[in-house]
């Protein structure tokens, strides 16, 4: 009897600490899921907004809401649009701790489109209306349609 009470308590005291280590792993295993999930969703986000949506929003900081249906596989937390007169900044910060941390992208205007006030003019300028640059599509202005006087 006190044989198989000693064996019971050895088996306890290895599969304890084996136990944590396995919840520990597996706290560890979903946030880095939930980090991989929000670098997807930032990274994609970031493409479409270099791709000339950043142009509806206005300078400074917004909520922003994404498209990606992978969103709802992350734990609590929002996502951040900051523009500025040099660039573009999408962050996602979670909630809580524990949540795969935060992911920041950024994308910079390339320096022909920055001009002398960059390519949000009258950003910084208090009261003053930006004004955004043409879209730029690819075509040259001589191939575009001109009203008739």
């Amino acid at each position: 009897m006190a044989e198989m009470l000693v064996a019971l308590g050895l088996l306890a005291l290895t599969l304890l600490p084996l136990s944590v280590s396995f919840v520990r792993e597996q706290a560890t295993a979903r946030a880095l899921y939930h980090r991989a999930v929000a670098i997807a969703i930032v990274d994609g986000e970031i493409e479409a907004l270099a791709a000339g949506g950043w142009r509806a929003f206005g300078p400074g900081t917004h909520e922003y809401t994404v498209r990606a249906d992978a969103a709802k596989n992350l734990p609590a937390g929002r996502f951040l649009l900051t523009l500025t007169r040099e660039q573009v900044r999408l962050e996602w910060l979670p909630a809580t701790r524990g949540g795969g941390g935060r992911v920041v992208r950024e994308w910079r205007f390339p320096a022909t489109d920055r001009g002398a006030d960059g390519p949000v003019r009258g950003l910084g300028a208090p009261g003053e209306a930006a004004s955004l640059p043409p879209a730029d599509d690819g075509v040259p202005e001589t191939a575009r349609p001109t009203e008739a006087p």
